[in-house]
């Protein structure tokens, strides 16, 4: 299991951008496929996006898509998530995530996911 630590989070206007960071310790972060979830009050935790072990293949919620990018640096045991254009309903707190297990096909929904971060506030105003 790895414990994650999100950084990145704050309060942006809206149109504007942020980039979270995640940082992993505790196993071979190489082999594991990681990713980002949100939640808003009231409402469940969502995918947001995925990448996999190697950083070659991501996956984005369709609410995402082409305005949120994900990475890794495997180098660092960081995974990343640059968010642009931001509009007000991407105000949630958002939570790294790491596969159960190694090796694994590129999905990640939540009963697949083993370690969660701590979670970061993110706040677009309009």
């Amino acid at each position: 299991q790895m414990h994650l630590r999100e950084s990145g989070g704050g309060l942006v206007q809206a149109g504007g951008s942020l980039r979270l960071s995640c940082k992993a310790s505790g196993s071979t972060f190489d082999t594991y496929t990681m990713g980002w979830f949100r939640q808003a009050p009231g409402q469940e935790r969502e995918f947001v996006a995925a990448i996999g072990a190697s950083g070659g293949a991501m996956y984005y919620a369709h609410s995402v898509k082409d305005r949120f990018t994900i990475s890794r640096d495997n180098d660092k045991n960081t995974v990343y998530l640059q968010m642009n254009s931001l509009k007000p309903e991407d105000s949630a707190v958002y939570y790294c995530a790491a596969d159960r297990y190694p090796d694994r096909v590129v999905i990640l929904t939540i009963d697949r996911v083993g370690s969660w971060g701590q979670g970061t506030q993110v706040t677009v105003s309009s």
